[in-house]
């Protein structure tokens, strides 16, 4: 069996699926690792992908015909992969059915941290959705590692820390999660945290946080669909407390998630 599994609505892709696809930039995805054949926060998953679809197309494919994509896909490769399903118009524009590519990969392991972030001012079109071609992430992140950093944080226009490239961003104020409050993504991981922190009865907040309110903060983190918490040093020129005992609560949240097959 192989890592890399490629299909386009439940059929192997071939060259003549792809090639359109190369030039194509309106599409939404998500990502997840798949573990043993299973997901953490499928529900997220599909429910990110259906609000996606409604707002960029107008429908959306029911949940049941997405699952059996993934679980079409997982059946060709290894229990442990990376997955990511896109979802896409083929000509660009609205068809009467958005279609599915569905592509596995090696499964990925988080940086070992901790990490610099270097502070960018910028705004995400359409923030609540996790959609293609964003080029100015991927050139912000090269300039933060050109400036010496290991990759960048956002800001929007009002000083408001929203995501990082990749990431959610969370901080520790000694007692308590703080969630930034400004349009963003809102990830999976992070969806799985929160729910698991309020069945855990951890308390967290949100509220807006800008590079003044730093100092007063016990620690910092970056979650994706990698890892449920990577130590963050410093954002800008601002150092952040080590808060191990965060690290701990979210892998321990993330841990708490019941793993669900497609």
């Amino acid at each position: 069996m192989t890592f890399f599994v490629v299909q386009r609505n439940g059929r192997a892709a071939t060259a003549e699926d792809l090639a359109p696809l190369a030039f194509a930039g309106y599409a939404h995805f998500t990502a997840m690792q798949v573990r043993d054949g299973r997901v953490r926060g499928l529900d997220l998953h599909l429910a990110r992908l259906r609000a996606a679809s409604l707002e960029m197309f107008g429908r959306a494919l029911p949940d049941d015909r997405v699952r059996s994509l993934l679980r079409t896909a997982l059946a060709a490769g290894p229990a442990d992969v990376s997955l990511t399903a896109t979802v896409f118009s083929p000509a660009g524009e609205p068809s009467p059915e958005p279609e599915v590519l569905v592509r596995t990969g090696p499964p990925a392991a988080e940086p070992a941290g901790p990490l610099t972030l270097a502070v960018s001012e910028y705004e995400r079109f359409l923030p609540a959705r996790k959609h293609v071609g964003e080029v100015a992430k991927t050139y912000l992140l090269h300039r933060a590692v050109a400036e010496g950093a290991d990759d960048a944080v956002f800001v929007d226009r009002r000083g408001r820390f929203t995501e990082a490239t990749i990431w959610n961003i969370a901080f520790w104020d000694g007692t308590a999660v703080v969630w930034p409050d400004a349009p963003m993504l809102p990830g999976v991981t992070m969806g799985i945290v929160r729910r698991q922190f309020d069945r855990l009865g951890v308390p967290q907040h949100v509220r807006e946080v800008t590079e003044a309110d730093l100092a007063e903060l016990a620690g910092g983190v970056v979650l994706n669909s990698w890892t449920p918490g990577v130590a963050v040093r410093r954002i800008g020129s601002v150092e952040l407390p080590e808060a191990p005992a965060f690290l701990e609560l979210l892998h321990r949240a993330y841990e708490e998630e019941p793993l669900t097959a497609p």
